[in-house]
């Protein structure tokens, strides 16, 4: 079997395995039109660009791989925050365990009612994003999920939220293997916060799709959950007005395979845009990848992409991060800084940070460095009575501290600090 043959097996496994939903004419075309992309790309290989450093196989191969369910006693994130909860169960929408889907400033749907409606606002949002991030990278998960995705949330933001939307991903079954998809309007002046914690199912994708209008904003913290064994794969499409904010961080700590794709693009003049991530990961089973392409097609806008990664016992760590500098987006300001600490000989960090730039008037900027502790830095904090654990911890969390201020609220980067050092006195 060539491996032209063995693409298109995989490919055609993967979407015959799921079923797709039918609902609304709309939503039909859009779906048979994103299985018609999938097809034409294929499941992903490590013969693809994007691929090349992460081998897809785990989150291709019909059925899953069991990934067995981790007990954990710790509070779920997020509880001490004031906020809406809604929960997911295996990908499934938990109506029983959620709040109410009220929240002053934003009208919350489920995907399959709002796909269901002849006349939906959603019909001009709903895989325009994903389809729009295509290009010129391949996201072949992204195009299958917008195909056969049938849980998710659609949420309109019409004003200033006080509360955030805090949604959680309950894996309860060894076998699960979940498709979801959120969809998010932030309009003209509105201001959104989206938490996100859990680990969703044994195999997880996900998409997000984020439209912020003109002088909107949207905060995004997502935290992905502890199993041991699970497999990820997000990927979050946004789309930024005139005078908007986007922000978005993600925590990982273990997991077999987490993939997580940001594909934002520039539409409207001064708008700023961060996308930040802290990862630690032990052990040679773990795999995390960070990739990141950001489009300027518009002038004076701002993006930063800042990415953080402590590995240990031959956990390996990868980062691809792009900025596209079109022509007419001058005084473009782009920062990207990736960098990995490696705790022992083993580990890996791999990184491809990349700048294409066609306007003149930019000041664009990318930095990637992989190195060991600082064991002078050790030895001042033990010759000052800090045991050696101790002061690894603190290194370690210091390091991290630059991603994580990217957070705006002091609460919720408190109770990120908090549950990575647990973490770390766990480890």
């Amino acid at each position: 079997m060539n491996s032209l043959t063995g693409k298109k097996d995989i490919s055609d496994s993967l979407s015959d395995y799921f079923n797709q939903p039918f609902a609304s004419s709309w939503a039909n075309d859009i779906r048979s039109a994103a299985l018609v992309t999938y097809k034409s790309f294929g499941a992903p290989s490590k013969r693809d660009e994007y691929w090349k450093y992460t081998n897809p196989n785990k989150l291709t191969v019909i059925p899953t791989e069991p990934a067995a369910l981790f007990s954990n006693d710790e509070t779920p994130m997020f509880s001490n925050i004031d906020r809406v909860k809604i929960v997911f169960v295996d990908g499934v929408l938990d109506l029983n365990q959620s709040d109410d889907l009220m929240l002053e400033g934003a009208i919350i749907e489920s995907l399959a009612d709002a796909t269901s409606k002849d006349i939906h606002w959603a019909r001009d949002l709903f895989g325009t994003l994903e389809k729009n991030g295509q290009k010129p990278v391949k996201r072949p998960l992204a195009a299958l999920n917008t195909a056969m995705a049938e849980q998710g949330l659609v949420i309109r933001i019409t004003d200033k939220c006080k509360k955030p939307l805090a949604i959680r991903y309950i894996h309860n079954s060894e076998t699960s293997d979940a498709l979801v998809h959120n969809i998010i309007k932030v309009e003209k002046n509105a201001e959104f916060t989206l938490l996100e914690s859990g680990a969703g199912a044994a195999r997880f994708n996900s998409v997000l799709e984020v439209d912020v209008a003109d002088n909107a904003s949207f905060h995004h913290i997502r935290t992905q959950g502890r199993d041991h064994e699970r497999k990820t794969v997000t990927h979050i499409f946004g789309r930024l007005g005139k005078e908007s904010i986007f922000k978005s961080f993600t925590m990982t700590v273990n997991g077999i395979l987490t993939r997580n794709d940001a594909v934002l693009e520039f539409n409207g003049d001064n708008a700023k845009a961060t996308v930040a991530g802290a990862t630690a990961g032990d052990g040679e089973s773990f795999h995390h990848d960070d990739t990141v392409f950001i489009t300027h097609d518009a002038v004076n806008c701002e993006s930063r992409q800042v990415f953080k990664k402590v590995l240990r016992n031959g956990a390996t760590g990868v980062f691809q991060g792009k900025i596209l500098v079109k022509a007419d987006a001058q005084k473009t300001d782009g920062y990207q800084i990736s960098q990995g600490l490696l705790l022992d000989d083993n580990s890996n960090f791999l990184a491809k940070p990349e700048l294409e730039i066609y306007a003149d008037d930019v000041a664009c900027s990318h930095g990637s460095t992989v190195g060991a502790i600082d064991e002078d830095a050790i030895f001042y904090l033990i010759s000052r009575g800090v045991p050696r654990k101790q002061a690894q911890d603190m290194l370690v969390l210091a390091f991290l501290a630059e991603a994580i201020d990217e957070i705006d609220s002091t609460d919720l980067a408190d109770d990120i600090n908090n549950r990575l050092a647990a973490w770390m006195d766990r480890r």
